[in-house]
């Protein structure tokens, strides 16, 4: 489990990517870096972390269930993830 303070980071950061893309995108257009740089460092969204939304985990995270794998392999065994199984050949 992930701390809550880390949690609450990542939610932050989110907020702020938010907040800032349509400025961003406008201020890229138009090639205005010394604008961009004055924006907060967390409103890059490469500084954006993909975390478990169970664990808070931030590795081995499947993007297409938004899960990591140690929780979806759990999941997945107990049957509560649809359309998927264990592979037998």
């Amino acid at each position: 489990m992930a701390k809550e303070s880390m949690k609450a980071r990542e939610v932050k950061r989110a907020k702020l990517i938010a907040k800032y893309a349509e400025k961003r995108a406008e201020l890229k257009k138009a090639g205005d870096y010394q604008a961009l740089q004055a924006l907060p460092k967390n409103a890059c969204p490469v500084r954006a972390h993909n975390r478990c939304k169970l664990t808070g985990r931030p590795r081995g995270y499947m993007r297409v269930f938004g899960i990591s794998r140690i929780q979806f392999r759990e999941m997945a065994s107990a049957g509560l993830i649809p359309g998927v199984k264990k592979a037998s050949w």
